[in-house]
C-alpha cells in the first residue's frame, strides 16, 4: 500500500514550527542529509512520506493530488487555487504564520482612509491621468475578487514579487495590496493600511487533497488523519 505523503515548507521558520506542531502531537518530521536535499523522514508513525516543497508549491501539488497533506499559508491556498475548497479541505489552523493581506496607501494621502474614500481616489486619478490607478500586488486573485466584491472601480493590479511596498516610492504603483504582519515595513515606506482594507487574515494550516488517491491507502482518510492529532 502507497504512503501518506505530507507537503511542509522546505526552509525557515515555517518549516521549524511545522516540525515543533506535529512534534507536539508525538510526531517527529526530520530533515535527511544536506540542506540541498530537501530529503526528510518521519518518526512515530507509519506510512508517512515527507515532501519538503516551497510554501507556494504546496497549494498546486494538493490541488495535483500528488500529496495528500500539505502545510502553507491560508492566503496562498486562496490565491493559487480557483474554486479552492472544491480542491482542497482546510483540517486545522495552526497557530503560527500569522500575517494579514491588506491594501495600503501613501500615508500622506490624508482624505483617503476607507474604500468608499479610494474608490473616489482612483475615480479622480483616473480622470486627471488618463489610466486607471494601479495597484502592485502577488495576490492577484484574493485582491480582485476583494475589490469587486466591495464594489471598487478604476483600478488596476501591477505584478510584484518582491519589495511590494517600494513600489510607490518608485512610481510603478499608487497603492498596494500585500501581506504584512507588524506593519513596520508599510511605515518605513511611508504606507498605511485602509481602516477597512484587510482582505484575509492568513496562518500556516494543514489542507487535504480532494483530489489525491486515499482509496489507495491501507486505511480511511479519517483513520490516516487522525494517527496525525488532527
Amino acid at each position: 500500500m502507497s504512503a501518506i505523503k505530507l507537503g511542509v515548507p522546505s526552509k525557515g521558520r515555517l518549516m521549524e514550527k511545522t516540525f515543533d506542531w506535529f512534534a507536539e502531537r508525538g510526531i517527529r518530521l526530520r530533515r535527511t542529509g544536506s540542506e540541498r536535499e530537501y530529503a526528510g523522514a518521519v518518526d512515530g508513525v507509519e506510512k508517512v512520506e515527507l515532501v519538503l516543497l516551497s510554501a507556494g508549491e504546496i497549494p498546486r501539488e494538493l490541488a495535483a493530488g500528488r500529496i495528500h497533506l500539505g502545510v502553507t499559508g491560508s492566503d496562498l491556498v486562496r490565491d493559487k487555487l480557483a474554486d479552492w475548497p472544491t480542491l482542497v479541505e482546510e483540517l486545522a489552523p495552526m497557530g503560527f504564520g500569522h500575517a494579514d493581506l491588506i491594501i495600503a496607501v501613501p500615508a500622506c494621502w490624508a482624505d483617503v482612509d476607507t474604500l468608499e474614500d479610494l474608490d473616489a481616489a482612483a475615480h479622480a486619478f483616473r480622470a486627471a491621468h488618463g489610466h486607471r490607478l494601479r495597484i502592485a500586488t502577488k495576490y492577484h486573485r484574493l485582491v480582485r475578487e476583494f475589490l469587486t466584491r466591495e464594489g471598487i472601480a478604476d483600478w488596476q493590479l501591477v505584478d510584484s514579487q518582491g519589495a511590494t511596498e517600494g513600489t510607490v516610492k518608485n512610481l510603478t504603483a499608487e497603492a498596494i495590496a500585500d501581506i504584512t504582519s507588524s506593519g513596520e515595513t508599510l511605515r518605513a515606506n511611508h504606507l498605511k493600511i485602509l481602516s477597512d482594507g484587510l482582505i484575509h487574515s492568513s496562518q500556516a494550516t494543514l489542507f487535504a487533497s480532494r483530489m489525491a488517491d486515499w482509496a489507495g491507502l491501507e486505511a480511511p482518510r479519517a483513520a490516516l488523519i487522525a494517527q496525525l492529532g488532527v
